[in-house]
């Protein structure tokens, strides 16, 4: 197939394709696990030319796999992105899907069918593990974290659950597991503000002295409650026994995960983990520090990596590598300096963590969007195998309906293409387009030559990310992506007819709804 140009539509709940000469497959039900790592730059793996840190597992798996070169997550910020990977459908299409506080109520709604209601309902057992952002509980700000959440993974396809909130610099600092808070303490019952502090309690911002293990940078925030040594943004009280402690995260994510295949090993799974290690506050294991040359945040790259490795392990041990597709991706692009002084810019060296792209987390150039993505499925992908094909995260709902021939409820997914044959490498193209949001909500396209930035206000830096670059401007930016990969030449003024083009299809998309 030249295009992946089957979408799921729904006609009396079953899986119907759209102008496509594509065979439904025979029906199998491989395990399915998803490494999502959290602000993992295009450049920052070494097989894709990563520097000053080694990334042997990751590499080792695109050996035995495919690595894709032009794949996208849909936005440049966290929540949304993982919000279209889970839904099929782009954020931007509500208003309600931006940067997610951590007292933030579901932005999933119970009533949606994600991706984890796909495999559930296809006799799967799934489980999501890591970061979350994603909001819990009925509504925002209300929720009681001493008791069970009245809503939460299990109201959306996960069978289990062990999750952070929201993110690593966000209160609460607590994991939750099945919708109750791990190590629960009663003599420290847990309250969260992100309006106002409480009163007593010692705030980083006039308490210095209690961030002894990671300064905020001056002025940015992430001075708040302090936790583990560690300022972050909102209020908390309480906790105790309950408190992460950060260079402990990812051990605690992994182990939950394996322990979730080991237990399933002999039925189909689907595995969700959102590793949180590049993500400010960067605090890897001990046994990380110094395994590169880049200090905390290529250590976190480093930790990372042990992650992907202790999946790859666990499958080979328990003989099920071979029937389990396993994808190593981000949920967008890298950002340095982020809040904290982990002198993440003085020792970056000659490492790109763009991999020669323009732009970063939170912006409308390439690099905001445009993810490593990596993809093992012995026997159905080829090792060592690279692909050019144009791929978005929004398209794996489709895709792996369209893989089990699943039954999908009228209404879902909007977005969602079935490309599985470019997933799988078998096709070299892709989609013809992929769009792009940026964190103000500026739209971008993309297709195999072209890129463009629609116009926008705003600023082209953020004051909370020093040296990032939003790529926000008043006109048009056009760029031919063959020719000009580095998007350094805007040639929207001598290119109007690609320019109405290109505004053609975000019309398009935005009138679908």
């Amino acid at each position: 197939m030249a295009r992946c140009v089957s979408k799921i539509m729904a006609a009396g709940g079953a899986l119907a394709a759209v102008a496509c000469a594509q065979e439904k497959p025979a029906r199998i039900h491989p395990n399915v696990v998803i490494i999502l790592a959290d602000d993992l730059g295009y450049g920052d793996l070494g097989c894709y030319g990563a520097r000053n840190v080694e990334t042997h597992n990751v590499d080792a798996l695109a050996q035995q796999g495919m690595c894709f070169t032009n794949a996208y997550a849909t936005a440049s910020v966290s929540t949304p992105s993982r919000y279209s990977l889970l839904t099929g459908e782009y954020a931007w299409r509500r208003p309600d899907t931006d940067i997610a506080r951590g007292d933030a109520g579901m932005i999933i709604r119970p009533q949606q069918y994600t991706l984890a209601d796909l495999f559930k309902n296809e006799g799967y057992a799934t489980a999501a593990f890591g970061k979350w952002h994603l909001g819990l509980g009925s509504e925002g700000g209300k929720q009681d974290w001493n008791a069970p959440l009245p809503s939460g993974l299990g109201d959306i396809g996960f069978d289990e659950s062990y999750i952070m909130a929201a993110t690593g610099d966000r209160v609460p600092c607590v994991f939750i597991e099945n919708g109750r808070v791990v190590s629960w303490d009663p003599e420290a019952p847990i309250e969260v503000s992100y309006d106002q502090p409480f009163p007593g309690e010692p705030l980083g911002i006039d308490h210095p002295e209690l961030m002894y293990n990671l300064l905020p940078t001056p002025g940015l925030g992430h001075n708040q409650t302090v936790v583990n040594g560690i300022g972050r943004i909102g209020y908390m009280r309480g906790g105790g026994r309950a408190l992460w402690k950060d260079e402990n995260i990812a051990d605690s994510i992994t182990v939950h995960a394996l322990n979730f295949i080991r237990k399933n090993k002999d039925r189909p799974f689907f595995v969700y983990l959102a590793t949180n290690d590049i993500h400010v506050p960067r605090f890897p294991h001990e046994r990380f520090r110094g395994k590169s040359g880049m200090g905390l945040r290529g250590d976190s790259i480093a930790e990372s990596d042990w992650i992907v490795g202790a999946v790859m392990d666990e499958l080979d041990a328990l003989g099920l590598a071979d029937d389990t597709i396993l994808m190593v991706t981000s949920d967008n692009g890298p950002v340095i300096e982020d809040g904290y002084q982990d002198r993440a810019a003085e020792l970056l060296g000659d490492h790109d963590p763009s991999g020669g792209i323009r732009g970063n987390k939170y912006g409308a150039y390439e690099a905001g969007t445009r993810v490593p993505l990596l993809v093992r499925w012995p026997g159905h992908v080829a090792g060592g195998g690279r692909s050019d094909a144009l791929l978005s995260q929004v398209d794996l709902f489709a895709s792996f309906a369209w893989l089990l021939r699943a039954r999908v409820p009228e209404g879902s997914a909007l977005d969602s293409w079935n490309c599985l044959d470019a997933w799988l490498g078998e096709d070299p193209l892709g989609r013809e387009y992929v769009v792009e949001q940026a964190h103000n909500r500026t739209l971008s396209v993309r297709t195999a030559v072209w890129k463009y930035i629609e116009p926008s206000q705003g600023p082209e830096e953020y004051d909370w990310a020093p040296g990032s670059e939003t790529g926000y401007r008043a006109y048009p930016q056009l760029f031919n992506l063959k020719e000009d990969p580095g998007e350094r030449n805007n040639v929207a003024p001598a290119c109007p007819e690609v320019v109405s083009r290109m505004e053609e299809l975000l019309i398009k998309e935005r009138a679908l709804r």
